[in-house]
């Protein structure tokens, strides 16, 4: 695999700060994602390592993505106006090679419904993507996105981490739960936490970011907690202190209000 690539995406200390841009491809001009360009500004000059976005930002706001890692999605599933299920590959890696993307990702469901056919996309992809050392981020989600609760165990994350790993995704986007290190801990490689629609405080958040990376996860691929948050910049800046730099919440919520 093309360590250039990974580079551009996880920091020496190997962990990856992976702000994810793809919610246009649902829900259109979702908060935060109005006018891409402004935002996408701010998440650089924040601190983020990378963007997970759409072949469509990929394309128009070059120039503003520049200095972060891309990964691009491939896939995606049904809009916020229609009833189209998960799973369904949009773009293929040459796409991602011909925008020059640093890594490509894929959804997959297992427990789901669409679990057959979300695997076998996934493997499809790493295949032709290794063909040309390109990495591919699993997005492992038990059960699918609308999963519910007991789906989201760290038993179950755990085995849908591992199998993405079997399948030999480079890194894997999983859920968090209580008792993280059930999933870290049989996961043989990087994985990273998503975000998930924005509950509860700030602080909130930025503690769950902290007992992950405690408990041996590599970083976070967050969206609208960062995108949405009423200072995109300072946010990014609080999370990439917690990741690279191993600051505490109170520190980190210094960064954030902009208090010492």
């Amino acid at each position: 695999m093309s360590s250039r690539r990974l580079n551009h995406i996880f920091r020496p200390d190997g962990r990856a700060f992976i702000v994810a841009f793809d919610h246009g491809m649902i829900d259109g001009p979702a908060k935060g994602m109005e006018q891409p360009s402004e935002t996408l500004k701010k998440i650089a000059d924040g601190g983020a390592d990378a963007i997970l976005t759409s072949y469509g930002t990929a394309l128009r706001f070059a120039a503003e993505i520049e200095p972060l890692g891309l990964i691009l999605r491939l896939d995606g599933g049904g809009t916020s106006l229609g009833k189209m299920g998960p799973g369904s590959q949009f773009y293929t890696v040459e796409d991602a090679l011909r925008l020059g993307a640093d890594a490509v990702a894929v959804s997959a469901f297992p427990g789901a419904p669409e679990e057959e056919d979300s695997l076998r996309t996934l493997a499809k992809v790493i295949g032709e993507a290794h063909k040309w050392g390109l990495p591919v981020m699993g997005e492992m989600v038990p059960g699918g996105f609308d999963s519910p609760d007991h789906m989201r165990t760290a038993e179950s994350i755990a085995i849908a981490a591992r199998i993405g790993a079997e399948l030999g995704s480079d890194w894997v986007k999983i859920p968090h739960a209580e008792e993280f290190e059930k999933v870290t801990s049989t996961c043989y490689v990087p994985a990273v936490i998503l975000g998930g629609a924005k509950k509860g405080s700030e602080r909130t958040m930025l503690e769950k970011i902290r007992g992950a990376l405690d408990v041996g996860a590599m970083g976070v691929a967050i969206g609208r907690n960062i995108f949405q948050a009423d200072d995109p910049e300072a946010m990014t800046a609080a999370v990439a202190a917690l990741i690279h730099e191993n600051v505490t919440v109170d520190a980190a919520m210094k960064i954030l209000t902009g208090t010492k």
